[in-house]
């Protein structure tokens, strides 16, 4: 069921992989795109440990592309509240995955400063790589 669908603040694509090789796959997608991984939230351990409630496997993981952080930290020195950009790993079901990614977009309209625009859309243009690596 590989495939994509778009929120009005995000992107998915929907893969018939199991969270552990999703995950592996998102890595190596975004690594493509020249972004690391700086932050790692498994939300499922964190919300278990914390609350004892259980949910499926969720990982959020920040991704930095630093040439684009610095263009973004430029032009506006706040917009390190909207950084990284977020990506999320989630399993949907028996050997499935959605894949999702934050629409760079967001931090331009969020922040209403138009000089951003331009960072966001190359960002936006290699997340969308990335997501359709997976795809």
């Amino acid at each position: 069921m590989d495939g994509r669908t778009e929120a009005a603040y995000g992107r998915t694509v929907e893969l018939d992989l199991p969270f552990e090789a999703a995950v592996a796959r998102t890595r190596e997608a975004l690594a493509g795109q020249g972004f690391g991984v700086l932050t790692e939230i498994d939300v499922q351990a964190t919300l278990r440990e914390k609350l004892g409630a259980e949910m499926e496997p969720y990982l959020i993981l920040g991704a930095c592309n630093p040439p684009l952080a610095h263009r973004a930290l430029e032009a506006d020195r706040s917009i390190g509240l909207l950084l990284p950009c977020n990506v999320v790993v989630r399993g949907t079901g028996e050997g499935t995955s959605a894949v999702q990614a934050l629409d760079p977009q967001t931090m331009v309209g969020l922040s209403g400063n138009a000089a951003l625009g331009p960072v966001a859309d190359e960002a936006s243009r290699r997340l969308d790589a990335a997501l359709d690596a997976l795809a």
